[in-house]
């Protein structure tokens, strides 16, 4: 199952047995083969969806963070291009959908959405959410969930309309046969166009001044190339990370379901150990980064050249907005030279600690040079200098963790 759906997997195997005998594993391919979709219930629920398009005048698809594990990224660009519409995708699908496609229209995240997005999803009367998962994080407080009298919903293994549910179908399946059965509707397309924003020049900072988020953000984007994977940690990472433009290639790998602080460095590291041939990026917090930090001296033992870009704010920022307390801050570590405690007699990280424009740009540069072990990238940054959407997202999800209790 965990190969299969690509999902981690915990094995436990009592230690008074691991080392008996047992039957010799078969072939893989035994393993990894899925049952086909039941052709009634794909059928029906084809028919069922198309009619339901063709009711409709301004659909728009919403891909969610479901879509790659069920190997349906290819045929959601078939279905696109055959409707014609916009595509917007959750903040934890970014990359799900060809951002230099001419359908994209952004990241779709309730009040926080980059621009044109909630607008054209809200203004749709049609949603087709493929792959999405909706929880307080990725619906802002749960203020921005379609309403479900308008959406169709297609899961890895069945799809939703209405008070109908179609078992035992696929994801990409379905997409797919839907792609042959839909007529063009472009009025999203049209009006997204009409409504999209153009990207403002970036002005580069002069060099020595003091370091800022946009500044790490403008010199940080340069480096996303094709074969370039970007680990957004919980927090502001976010935020900052779903305004990166992706050349077709480029991933991001973020953790919304959850929200694990942590998450992003020892996820890097196995990746990087999966992946050698990609380019590893690293977007986290210092509160973040002191939960397993200890990571770190893996990637140096495997001498994986991974970039971390840590962000010292001296604080859990995203905290400090959900619900603040003398309990967001936090002691404050020699990140960088924390890497030379880890590289001890053999080990060659580099740990370099910046707090103005020009000293990144120059630590980019050994990063970029350096391909026997990692390099950490200590950015100093005031308390206060977060994105503006962090503040509004905080805020909202708040609002939903003080709700009162629902008496039953």
């Amino acid at each position: 199952t965990a190969l299969r759906e690509s999902k981690p997997a915990y094995i436990e195997i009592a230690c008074n047995i691991a080392a008996l005998p047992c039957a010799a594993p078969g072939p893989i391919s035994a393993i990894l083969e899925e049952d086909p979709s039941d052709h009634q219930s794909l059928h029906a629920a084809t028919n069922a969806a198309a009619k339901f398009l063709r009711n409709k005048q301004k659909p728009v698809i919403l891909i969610g963070s479901k879509l790659r594990a069920a190997k349906g990224e290819k045929a959601a660009i078939e279905l696109a291009e055959a409707l014609g519409c916009s595509v917007a995708v959750m903040a934890a699908a970014k990359g799900f959908f060809p951002e230099d496609h001419p359908q994209f229209a952004g990241i779709y995240w309730g009040e926080v959405s980059t621009r044109g997005a909630r607008e054209i999803v809200d203004w749709s009367d049609a949603v087709v959410c493929i792959g999405t998962i909706f929880n307080d994080y990725s619906t802002v407080g749960w203020t921005a969930l379609p309403n479900p009298r308008t959406t169709l919903t297609v899961d890895p293994d069945g799809v939703s309309l209405g008070d109908e549910y179609f078992g035992r179908v696929h994801l990409h399946d379905f997409l797919a046969a839907l792609a042959r059965k839909v007529d063009k509707r472009d009025a999203t397309m049209i009006e997204y166009k009409r409504i999209a924003p153009e990207r403002a020049p970036e002005t580069p900072a002069k060099p020595e001044a003091k370091l800022t988020r946009a500044e790490i953000m403008r010199q940080l984007r340069p480096l996303v190339t094709p074969d370039t994977s970007v680990f957004l940690e919980t927090g502001d990472s976010w935020f900052n990370g779903i305004k990166l433009d992706l050349p077709r290639g480029a991933r991001i790998e973020s953790e919304m379901q959850w929200g694990h602080i942590g998450w992003s460095v020892p996820s890097a590291f196995g990746y990087a150990m999966a992946a050698p041939s990609r380019r590893v990026i690293v977007m986290v917090g210092d509160g973040s980064f002191q939960m397993t930090a200890q990571e770190l001296a893996q990637m140096i033992r495997n001498e994986l050249p991974v970039i971390i870009f840590l962000i010292n704010n001296r604080g859990y920022t995203i905290e400090v907005e959900i619900h603040d307390g003398p309990y967001n801050n936090i002691k404050n570590w020699d990140y960088a030279g924390l890497v030379n405690v880890f590289n001890a007699e053999d080990g060659r990280g580099r740990g370099i600690r910046v707090g103005k424009a020009g000293e990144l740009e120059d630590a980019i540069k050994v990063a970029l040079e350096n391909r026997d072990g990692p390099t950490l990238i200590e950015c100093m940054i005031d308390r206060d200098d977060c994105s503006a959407e962090l503040i509004s997202w905080g805020h909202n999800v708040a609002a939903a963790n003080g709700r009162p209790p629902r008496m039953v």
